[in-house]
């Protein structure tokens, strides 16, 4: 039977070690939202939990403020340092999964990236967005349809890339062309869609700053694999974010922020054929990826990508 001394140690206000998350968040007030007081009450539950197994020293702890603070004066208006440590724990990717399910074929989401640019130019199928003549020349092609095959014309597609030194338009200004590998297509009336480009490479994250430091210390690189990025968009359907990826990238099974799905990678064939690139533009040899989008019905309004 409980003792009146154990029953009211059991529903102290003050603080103790056995009990700390629970007094923790029996402070909090029933007027806060029901929402935060759940987030809140799970956060305040695991972090306790977590430092009662690791048992950090002071000095460790500091440690740890003295991390989280650098990563936020690390943040500009071009970098998020934050979103940068979200990625490398796996959280973007998890956070990206859980919101969205998809129904079994359509095109699964991979994460946005810091260096996604709205209102990129618009071009006419066939069009090359490289610009700055830098790589390996690529044909991409393939058709935009629903989970039952139907195509769908007028999807938007948006796709960037860095160039074949490994770095992004935005990240090169006065270096790299406006707009370079960056550009806006539409399917036609049968959901086809091609472009030209030039064979992605693998890049590393930003390294500089406290995330860069994390990953070395935990013996880890700061390498993406070899993709290309892509927004897919038509009324009445899920937008799609996310990636295809080159099959022979080294890092392709240890991309570091955890973005590669299985489903997206394709196939890159080499093409040695000089009418072959002559009937598309391009020097001989080429590679030539062949990718559909298949989305998924929604009656949600299309929100804007941020």
């Amino acid at each position: 039977m409980q003792s009146a001394f154990t029953t009211a140690q059991s529903s102290s206000p003050y603080f103790d070690e056995a009990r700390s998350a629970e007094v923790v968040n029996a402070r909090m007030s029933e007027n806060a939202d029901a929402r935060l007081r759940q987030v809140m009450s799970v956060l305040v539950k695991h972090l306790h939990a977590a430092i009662k197994e690791i048992e950090p020293t002071h000095e460790e702890w500091f440690a740890a403020i003295r991390f989280l603070t650098e990563t936020g004066q690390m943040c500009t208006d071009w970098r998020q340092e934050y979103i940068l440590l979200s990625d490398i724990l796996g959280v973007s990717m998890l956070v990206d999964a859980i919101n969205h399910r998809r129904p079994s074929g359509a095109t699964p989401n991979t994460i946005l990236g810091p260096f996604y640019i709205a209102n990129a130019p618009e071009y006419r199928n066939g069009s090359n967005i490289c610009l700055d003549g830098k790589g390996e020349p690529m044909v991409v092609e393939g058709r935009v349809t629903d989970i039952n095959g139907k195509p769908i014309p007028d999807a938007k597609l948006e796709v960037w890339q860095t160039n074949d030194d490994g770095f992004y338009d935005v990240q090169q200004k006065g270096i790299q062309p406006e707009s370079n590998l960056r550009g806006v297509f539409t399917s036609d009336a049968e959901g086809r869609y091609w472009f030209k480009s030039v064979k992605p490479r693998h890049y590393p994250i930003p390294s500089d700053g406290p995330v860069g430091k994390l990953l070395g210390a935990m013996g880890r690189h700061p390498n993406r694999a070899a993709h290309l990025h892509f927004i897919v968009t038509a009324p009445g359907y899920e937008a799609v974010i996310t990636h295809i990826f080159t099959p022979d990238c080294p890092y392709l099974p240890e991309d570091a922020v955890f973005g590669v799905k299985r489903e997206l990678i394709a196939e890159f064939n080499k093409i040695d054929d000089p009418q072959a690139a002559q009937r598309v533009g391009l020097s001989s040899p080429f590679w030539s990826v062949v990718w559909d989008f298949t989305l998924a019905a929604s009656d949600k309004p299309m929100r804007a990508i941020t």
